[in-house]
């Protein structure tokens, strides 16, 4: 820790250095829309031949600093644009502005997929850390003519689903709510919807999508599993487009333009299911669920070093998943996410610096029960401000920011939780994070960081010291990788996991002093050996403390107490991906463990233990995902294979009933209270799970317009994959069977 803190010493110190030597940055787009790019080369030579480079990051922004004052050949190149070259002539303590419009090629470049950046790519994982681009999401078959990104995420190892219905992630060992979710600085608490195809990110609003399994990095906080960050297109600032689509699950329509060419975009999606007109036609059982979401982006270029955006998305469910049963109804469970957000980027005037400001508003509405009459309820309110800051050194980029937020909740559970007080509360965190890139050698990039939180509004005013580190070394086709991190969290979300159908989430503040906590540590290995295949391999452990589960007891889904426990993940993750000119193919293995251990009273009464230790319900062992892509007669071919071992449950060994004594009782004629008799909890496996979707997609260019058909199939061959099993009455319910879909898109040009 004390060399972290000396490097960052050095580092701040060596601003001074700019005074003698020069830097250039800017924004690099694509002339077609005005998109900024990202991973675009940019490589400064000087006369005397010193060459220096970097690429363009999310916004498109690129800076090289610490140049020799002189003349200097600036070259931008990305795949499927034209290179551009400029000879610039930069004076001592210069910082110059110099953005960079590239334009497509009017040929089309042969094998560009085997040359596209490694970033975009499937089996790139370093640390963790993955990049998924629009390009990976469409090559995956989806029931909707249009990907969203929920379908990509469940083809990754690590990602546990309990199937296609109830909108839940379980991310290397972490609960849906230990996952931080954001798009575009704004934080969504339930952002996938109750059909687990549909989250509230379509491929069409997507620039990218960074995901963190694990050991992310400084900027992010408040979570113990995992990051999901994803950003969102500006919109085409040079032509007006519209699409619309149909399918058996959503329709959809979407416009963007210039309001001002070149300068003021606007981009906005709206989406709703028809399943009542669609896929509920096609099976023999009914799909109680709408859904949809409405997303809009005003975009605008103030000038050439400051850029501003307004964004807004909406998104709302209705469902309930499980067949009835005599005397049980379904609890329809209902969400609506609404979030409101600014970005504000800019690069200083004279200095190599660049800031982002982040505000944002977030709100969330969950009930159960009938609509107008709900028997449970929560509310939530988050406000949040952050400014992250770089500062272009040469060999080390500094980066640091400050943050605060507030979030408030509100609850009526009719006694759900039967130990923790839901009444109305609010908190506040501020705090500061540091995390510099040195570029020790060649190669060689480090990334240590820290991360401190305080929390004004608590008793006692606590505070977090949460250190951070990443590394990775690249040598020719080879690329190692590894993370360490401290987490904890300060939102939590209560669920009871004994009933596989309830997928209603409580969420809250934890009370002081029992925050969720997380320790990561990973190491992870790519390679290339060819410019057309990526492999790679990682390996990881969290340890995890301050979980909140539901008490062990005979009478589920009536009501409950919370439990602290303790646990821990480990796990490893294997992919390989071939890319060539008609042909991918993308294959991966996960292996996971998940451990919990609980404390309760009663354990040493039934087992004869103070402390239990089991498997949680998302604890899946094994998982493959197989994808092969292909191009025939000008229509696109995928396939795609899924497997997943059997999911932990707990056995049920008979029924009893007992009476509550009050006095003298007749006990031939009272009343008496049902309850099951379980094995120890989670120990029993279910049915093992998979699944084969094929998908084919061809498109027709016409003079004004071009028209996207799709058709595939559903489970193929047709697998009675289990979602739940009813414990009183032994009842299951499966997810979807033989299902063949079909859609329609038309983009007006």
């Amino acid at each position: 820790m004390r060399r972290c803190l000396l490097l960052l010493v050095l580092a701040l110190a060596s601003g001074a250095a700019h005074a003698q030597t020069a830097t250039v940055r800017g924004f690099i787009t694509g002339a077609d829309d005005g998109e900024a790019l990202q991973g675009v080369n940019v490589v400064a030579t000087s006369a005397e031949g010193d060459v220096s480079g970097t690429v363009t990051d999310g916004n498109g922004i690129y800076a090289i600093a610490r140049l020799t004052p002189g003349r200097y050949i600036v070259r931008a190149s990305f795949i499927g644009y034209e290179a551009q070259v400029d000879t610039l002539a930069l004076t001592a303590g210069e910082v110059r502005t110099f953005n960079i419009v590239l334009a497509p090629q009017e040929t089309e470049l042969q094998e560009v997929m085997v040359e596209a950046e490694a970033e975009g790519s499937a089996a790139r994982l370093i640390a963790g850390a993955q990049t998924i681009t629009p390009e990976n999401i469409e090559r995956v078959p989806t029931p909707d003519v249009s990907g969203d990104l929920a379908t990509y995420l469940t083809t990754l190892p690590g990602i546990v689903t309990i199937g296609d219905q109830g909108g839940q992630l379980f991310i290397r060992g972490g609960e849906p709510s230990h996952n931080l979710v954001r798009l575009d600085g704004m934080t969504l608490l339930q952002p996938f919807h109750v059909l687990g195809f549909f989250s509230a990110f379509p491929t069409d609003i997507i620039s990218r999508a960074d995901v963190y399994a694990g050991g992310f990095g400084s900027r992010y906080s408040g979570r113990i599993a995992s990051v999901i960050d994803v950003y969102s297109r500006n919109g085409n600032k040079r032509r007006w487009d519209g699409t619309a689509s149909v399918g058996p699950f959503l329709s959809a329509a979407q416009v963007e333009g210039p309001i001002a060419k070149d300068q003021v975009s606007l981009l906005a999606s709206v989406r709703h299911s028809v399943l009542d007109q669609g896929a509920s036609r096609y099976i023999d059982r009914p799909l109680p669920f709408k859904f949809g979401d409405a997303f809009v982006k005003l975009h605008t270029v103030l000038n050439q070093n400051h850029q501003i955006s307004l964004s807004g998305i909406y998104t709302y469910d209705r469902g309930a998943i499980g067949e009835p049963a005599p005397g049980r109804d379904l609890d329809e469970v209902r969400w609506r996410n609404g979030s409101y957000g600014l970005r504000y980027l800019f690069l200083a005037k004279d200095r190599p610096f660049f800031t982002e400001i982040q505000v944002s508003i977030s709100r969330l509405n969950s009930t159960v029960g009938p609509e107008g009459d709900p028997v449970r309820t929560v509310d939530f309110t988050g406000f949040s401000y952050g400014v992250n800051m770089t500062y272009f050194l040469g060999g080390v980029d500094m980066n640091y920011g400050l943050f605060w937020r507030t979030s408030e909740f509100g609850a009526q559970l009719s006694g759900l939780y039967q130990n923790l007080s839901f009444d109305f509360n609010r908190r506040t965190k501020a705090g500061f994070y540091a995390e510099p890139d040195i570029y020790v050698a060649k190669g060689l990039l480090v990334r240590p960081g820290v991360v401190l939180h305080f929390f004004p509004s608590t008793t006692g005013m606590h505070a977090f010291f949460e250190p951070r580190f990443r590394a990775v070394y690249e040598t020719g086709p080879h690329a190692f990788s590894t993370a360490f991190g401290l987490h904890h969290q300060e939102v939590i979300g209560l669920h009871d996991r004994r009933d596989a159908t309830s997928i209603f989430t409580a969420w809250r503040n934890p009370p002081p002093d029992e925050w969720p906590r997380a320790t990561h540590v990973l190491a992870g290995y790519n390679v290339r050996p060819r410019a057309n295949i990526e492999l790679s391999a990682e390996i990881y452990h969290k340890w995890l403390s301050g979980l909140y589960i539901s008490e062990w007891t005979a009478f589920p889904r009536f009501s409950t107490k919370l439990q602290p426990a303790s646990g821990r993940s480990s796990g490893l993750d294997l992919r390989a991906e071939w890319t060539g000119r008609n042909l991918y193919a993308y294959v991966n293995y996960g292996l996971s463990s998940v451990r919990y251990e609980a404390q309760q009273e009663n354990l040493l009464l039934w087992y004869g233990t103070e402390t239990l230790s089991f498997r949680p319900p998302h604890d899946r062992r094994h998982q493959v995902n197989a994808l092969l892509g292909t191009q025939l007669g000008g229509v696109d071919l995928s396939i795609r294979w899924n497997y997943g071992s059997g999911l932990p449950y707990s056995r049920i060994v008979g029924f009893d009933g007992f009476v509550l004594m009050q006095g003298v009782s007749d006990l031939f004629s009272a009343g008496d209270e049902q309850r099951v008799i379980y094995t120890r909890p989670y120990d029993g496996v279910l049915p093992a799970y998979h699944r084969l979707d094929v998908s084919a997609e061809r498109t027709f260019d016409l003079p004004a317009l071009s028209l996207t058909a799709q058709a595939g199939i559903i489970n193929v061959y047709n697998r009675s994959n289990l979602l739940s099993l009813d414990l009183f009455t032994l009842s299951r319910t499966d997810q979807l069977p033989f299902l063949p879909t079909f859609g329609l898109k038309v983009d007006v040009k």
